[in-house]
C-alpha cells in the first residue's frame, strides 16, 4: 500500500512541493534517466501529503498538454504511473494493443503506437512519487534487462536524493518542463546554414518546422503561399492556431500521433474555397518537419466546408473528457462512481473536495463524499428538500450548473447557504441529468478562490452529463444487487440448527458475474433422532435458478419430514423437477446422518464427491454410488452409500464453484482442497470453513457460486 512513512515526513514533502529549490533536481534526474535508455519523453510525479494524489512536477520530451488528463491523478487511478506507485513495482506496457487492453482510458486519449514504463520513486520506508518514460512505437515489445536496470537504479537514486532533501528541509518544487533541445552540431550562424536557408527557399513545395509545442519556427515562401498566410503570421504560433481552416482537432491529432510514435504521418485539408493540400509530418525528438503540397487525389475525403463562428475546443480538452469518460464506464455501483469521481475527475480539475448527491422522493441524499475534514459538514446536504432554495437544489431543478469563484459570490446569491462554513473558497455545482431526468448533484469544492473560464465550464458541464449517466446505471445496478441478495438470503437458511452429536458450519459466495445470485443451496434438517443434510447446484446464476433452487430445497425438506429414505428423497425431487417443466438441471448430494451409530447414508445426483477427514488427519475423496442430474430422466434411480463417521471426523460438502475456475485442473484443485482440510481440520469449524473458501473468495472474477457445508461428528455426551 502506498503511503508516506509518517506524518512529519508527509508534511515536509507537501511543503517541499510548494517551495522552489535552486537546483533542478527532478529535471536533471529525468533527463539523465531518459538519456540512459533512449526514451523520447517522460515525467516525474510527486506524491501529495495525504498520499492520495500524484502531481506532475516536470515533463520532458513532449508538451504537457499530451498528459493533461493526468497532471493530477489519484493513486487509485487505473493508469500505469499510479499502479506503479500503488504497488511499488515497475509497470511495462509494450505497445498500442497492450495499452488498450490494460489501460483503456489512456488508449482512448493517446491511441498511438508507443511503449511506456512506469516506476515508483521510493525508499524502503517512504514513497515520494513516480516516473514514466515512453519510447516510439518501433521499440521492441519487451523491456530489455539493461533498460530495466537503468530505470530502477535511476529511480532509486532519485528517491535517495529526495529523502536527503526532505531530511535537510530543502524544499521540492514543480520545475519547468524540458522541451528545448540544444542546437545540433553547432551549425547555427555558419555560412552553411545560410546556404541551406536559400536552398529551402528555392524549393517548389512548402516546408516548415514545428517545435515540440507545435509552434512554427521556420516556414519558406512556398509554404506561406500554399497556406495563404504570410510567413510573419505563421512564426511563433501553432499552425492550427494561425490558420483558421486548420483549427480542427483532427489535424492537431496527427501532430500528436507523429510526436508520440515518432513515425511520419500525414493528412489532407481543404483550403477554402476548393483547394486540397497535403501535409506530411516528419518527427524527431526536437520537433517536426512538415512538407506541404497540393493534393491531387482526395477521393477518400468527404469533409464539409470550413467551420464558422467560434473555434472548436482544443484537443486537450476533448482528450481530458474522453479519458474521464472511459474511467466512468468502469463504474458499476454507486460507490464506484463516487470513488472514480474522487480519484479521476476531482484531481484533474483541481478540486480538493466533492459531494455526490442523489435525488429521491423530492429530497437530496448524500451518496458519497471525499476531502471534507469534518464529515459532519456534509450532513447538511442530506435530506435537503428540492423545494428549498440552495445551490444544490437550484442547479438540479433548473438543469443549469452553478459556478462560484469565491465565498462572497456564493453568499451574495444564497445568503443562508453557508451559515456553517465548510472551509472552502470556490465551488462548482453540476446538475446530474440523465435521460431527461434529474439524478442528483455533484459539488466540487476548491480550497482557494478559483476562476472558471468558459472552456473549463464547458468541460465541467460535459463531465456532469457523464457522471449522471454513470450514476443512473449504478443506481439501477445497486437496486438489482440488493434485490438479488434479498432473494438469495430469503432462500438460504438464516442459521443452521443445533443438533446432538453434529457440529455444522456453512458458507455461501455468489458469482461475481451476472446478478451475483445463483442456484447453489444447502440445508440441514433435524429428524427424529437423526438429521439430514443436503447440498445442490441448480444450473445458472440468475433469478430463475434461484427460484428453482428454493423449490428444490423446500421439496427436500418436505420429503425428509415425511420420513422418506435418502434414495426416495432423490427420486421424488427428480420427478418434481421434471413435472415443473423447468429447462434447468440440478446436481444434488443428500445424506442421512446417524451420529449415535457413527454413520451416514448418502445419495448423489451428479454432484462433486464429498471429502472426509478422519480423526487422525487423513483425508480421502468419497467414492459414492449415484445417478444422473436431477431433471433429466424421470425413471432414474439413486443408489446409496454408507460411510462411517467416527467422533472428530469432518465431512466437507461443496459445490463445483469451490474447485472449478478457468484454466485450473480440477484434480489439482481437489488435491489442494484436501491439503487445506488436512492442515486446518482440527481447528474450530467456522475457522475451517473460512480457510476452505478463502481461495475462492480471493478470486477476483468468480464465474460460479460457491456453497460449502461442513459437518463434524462429536462424541456422545
Amino acid at each position: 500500500m502506498v503511503g508516506v512513512s509518517d506524518t512529519q515526513t508527509s508534511a515536509q514533502t507537501s511543503a517541499a512541493a510548494r517551495t522552489r529549490v535552486g537546483r533542478p533536481l527532478l529535471s536533471l534526474a529525468l533527463a539523465s534517466m531518459m538519456d540512459d535508455v533512449d526514451a523520447h519523453s517522460g515525467a516525474v510525479y510527486l506524491l501529495a501529503a495525504d498520499g492520495s494524489v500524484l502531481e506532475m512536477a516536470v515533463m520532458a520530451g513532449l508538451p504537457r498538454a499530451f498528459a493533461a488528463p493526468w497532471e493530477r491523478v489519484g493513486v487509485n487511478a487505473r493508469i500505469p504511473v499510479a499502479e506503479a506507485v500503488r504497488e511499488r513495482r515497475l509497470v511495462w506496457v509494450g505497445g498500442e494493443e497492450e495499452m488498450a487492453a490494460r489501460y483503456p482510458r489512456v488508449a482512448v486519449v493517446l491511441p498511438y503506437p508507443f511503449a511506456l514504463a512506469a516506476l515508483p520513486v521510493a525508499t524502503s520506508s517512504t514513497t515520494y512519487g513516480g516516473v514514466f518514460v515512453t519510447w516510439p512505437g518501433s521499440h521492441p515489445p519487451e523491456l530489455s534487462d539493461r533498460e530495466r536496470d537503468h530505470l530502477t537504479a535511476a529511480c532509486d537514486r532519485l528517491a535517495v536524493r529526495l529523502e536527503r532533501a526532505t531530511q535537510e528541509s530543502r524544499p521540492l518544487h514543480a520545475e519547468p518542463d524540458l522541451l528545448v533541445s540544444p542546437l545540433m552540431g553547432g551549425a547555427a550562424g555558419t555560412l552553411g546554414s545560410v546556404e541551406a536557408a536559400r536552398m529551402v527557399a528555392r524549393l517548389p513545395y512548402g516546408l516548415c518546422s514545428l517545435d515540440l509545442d507545435g509552434r512554427v519556427s521556420f516556414a519558406n515562401a512556398a509554404a506561406a503561399e500554399l497556406i495563404g498566410v504570410p510567413v510573419a503570421g505563421l512564426l511563433g504560433a501553432p499552425l492550427w492556431a494561425s490558420v483558421p481552416w486548420l483549427n480542427d482537432p483532427a489535424y492537431e491529432d496527427r501532430y500528436r500521433a507523429a510526436l508520440m510514435s515518432q513515425h511520419a504521418t500525414s493528412f489532407v485539408a481543404l483550403r477554402p474555397p476548393g483547394d486540397w493540400l497535403s501535409f506530411r509530418l516528419y518527427p524527431s525528438t526536437t520537433g517536426l518537419s512538415v512538407r506541404i503540397g497540393r493534393a491531387r487525389a482526395v477521393t477518400e475525403m468527404n469533409r464539409a466546408g470550413p467551420q464558422t463562428g467560434s473555434a472548436p475546443h482544443r484537443l486537450v480538452t476533448i482528450s481530458q473528457v474522453l479519458g474521464l469518460a472511459a474511467s466512468l464506464t468502469e463504474a458499476v455501483s454507486v460507490q464506484d462512481v463516487v470513488q472514480l469521481v474522487a480519484d479521476e475527475i476531482a484531481p484533474a480539475v483541481g478540486s480538493q473536495a466533492l459531494v455526490v448527491l442523489g435525488s429521491r422522493a423530492g429530497r437530496l441524499h448524500v451518496l458519497g463524499h471525499r476531502g471534507y475534514p469534518d464529515p459532519h459538514t456534509v450532513e447538511r446536504f442530506d435530506g435537503l428538500p428540492l423545494a428549498e432554495r440552495t445551490p444544490d437544489t437550484h442547479v438540479l431543478t433548473t438543469g443549469v450548473p452553478g459556478f462560484f469563484e469565491s465565498r462572497e459570490q456564493l453568499e451574495r446569491l444564497y445568503p443562508e447557504r453557508h451559515a456553517t462554513p465548510d472551509g472552502f473558497a470556490a465551488w462548482a455545482y453540476l446538475p446530474l441529468i440523465a435521460s431527461g431526468r434529474p439524478v442528483g448533484t455533484c459539488v466540487l469544492a476548491y480550497a482557494e478562490p478559483h476562476r472558471f473560464p468558459a472552456d473549463e465550464r464547458a468541460v465541467l458541464t460535459s463531465l456532469g452529463g457523464l457522471i449522471a449517466q454513470a450514476l443512473e446505471r449504478a443506481v439501477l445496478y445497486d437496486v438489482k444487487h440488493q434485490l438479488a441478495h434479498g432473494l438469495q438470503e430469503a432462500l438460504l437458511p438464516h442459521s443452521l440448527p443445533r443438533l446432538p452429536g453434529i457440529e455444522a458450519a456453512a458458507r455461501y459466495l455468489p458469482a461475481t458475474q451476472g446478478m451475483e445470485i445463483g442456484g447453489d443451496f444447502y440445508d440441514l434438517v433435524p429428524t427424529q433422532g437423526q438429521a439430514a443434510a443436503v447440498i445442490g447446484d441448480v444450473q445458472g446464476h440468475n433469478v430463475t435458478a434461484a427460484g428453482l433452487m428454493g423449490q428444490i430445497r423446500t421439496a427436500v425438506r418436505a420429503y425428509t419430514t415425511v420420513g422418506q429414505a435418502p434414495e426416495e428423497v432423490m427420486r421424488s425431487t427428480n420427478r418434481l423437477l421434471i413435472d415443473l417443466g423447468a429447462d434447468l438441471f440440478a446436481s444434488c448430494l443428500y445424506l442421512r446422518l446417524d451420529p449415535e451409530h457413527g454413520r451416514a447414508v448418502m445419495a448423489r445426483a451428479g454432484h462433486p464427491p464429498p471429502l472426509l477427514r478422519r480423526p487422525d488427519g487423513r483425508v480421502r475423496v468419497l467414492d459414492l454410488a449415484g445417478g444422473p442430474l436431477l431433471g433429466i430422466d424421470s425413471a432414474a434411480t439413486y443408489p446409496t452409500t454408507q460411510v462411517d463417521l467416527a467422533p472428530g471426523a469432518v465431512l466437507v460438502l461443496y459445490t463445483d464453484g469451490l474447485i472449478e475456475s478457468p484454466g485450473a485442473d480440477i484434480e489439482d484443485a481437489l488435491a489442494a482442497l484436501g491439503r487445506r482440510l488436512a492442515e486446518a481440520g482440527d481447528g474450530p469449524l467456522d475457522e475451517l470453513a473460512d480457510e476452505l473458501v478463502r481461495h475462492g473468495a480471493a478470486t477476483r472474477e468468480r464465474t460460479d457460486d460457491i456453497a460449502l457445508l461442513l459437518l463434524r461428528a462429536r462424541a456422545a455426551g
